[in-house]
């Protein structure tokens, strides 16, 4: 058992038998990534999710990942309901950072908290060019003693488009239209619909979005990544485990 086993949330205590040395959000845990000058791993969930359980099991109870995160970072849980503050800013910084969002949230911080990598769900082997749980925490640890000030350079420039970054709603002027068309025709996948790399996940917000491109601008192209995202859901074996 790990520190999540007295925990109040029923989201940590479902991660208390597992290998991985979680540690609730305190300041023991901050304080020990500090004293031991190792890098967090932090991942973030609720337990109703649904790739949060997959990953869970494929990673969390595995012993090899385990291992390597236990080696080479502090490992911190959240439950999102019961801290939605740290959920709020470390997802901001993952949209920020990655240009999308979801749970599980999983980032890399510095040991004082700064964020120098984010992602969603993880696979637990490297696939598809992306590294896997299996290879990350070694990345991690790698990247924090031997290139710390690239790592600090890129935390740092995260916290400041935090702070830049408005809280409320958003003045849509063109730059901003034209900059999020061209990001999303740039992570668009040619060949199977939906934007980045495997595993995806419905975007509706991005689809309508698109749809506007197209009825205010004419723009063909924004409709041709609709229809062609929604004939591959159609088409396709897409399951919400929800």
């Amino acid at each position: 058992m790990n520190r999540l086993a007295t925990s109040t949330s029923p989201y940590l205590r479902q991660h208390a038998a597992n290998p991985v040395d979680w540690q609730p959000w305190d300041a023991a845990a901050l304080g020990q990534a500090k004293a031991e000058d190792k890098p967090i791993f932090v991942s973030i969930g609720y337990a109703t999710c649904h790739w949060c359980h997959v990953m869970a099991h494929e990673s969390f109870e595995n012993q090899r990942v385990a291992a390597e995160l236990n080696r080479c970072c502090v490992c911190i849980k959240v439950d999102r309901e019961e801290m939605p503050q740290i959920d709020q800013l470390y997802m901001r910084a993952c949209q920020l950072m990655t240009g999308s969002g979801g749970w599980p949230l999983n980032l890399a911080l510095t040991p004082d908290g700064r964020p120098f990598f984010a992602a969603t769900y993880i696979r637990p082997n490297s696939s598809f060019g992306q590294l896997g749980m299996l290879d990350l925490p070694a990345r991690f640890a790698a990247s924090w003693q031997e290139h710390r000030r690239e790592v600090e350079a890129r935390a740092d420039q995260v916290v400041r488009r935090l702070k830049l970054a408005p809280t409320g709603g958003l003045d849509f002027g063109p730059a901003l239209y034209e900059q999020s068309n061209a990001r999303l025709k740039s992570a668009f996948d040619r060949q199977f619909g939906g934007f980045g790399a495997a595993p995806k996940f419905p975007s509706c917000h991005n689809l309508l979005f698109l749809l506007g491109c197209f009825e205010k601008q004419g723009d063909q192209a924004a409709l041709e990544m609709v229809n062609q995202t929604l004939t591959a859901i159609r088409n396709g074996g897409i399951y919400d485990g929800s």
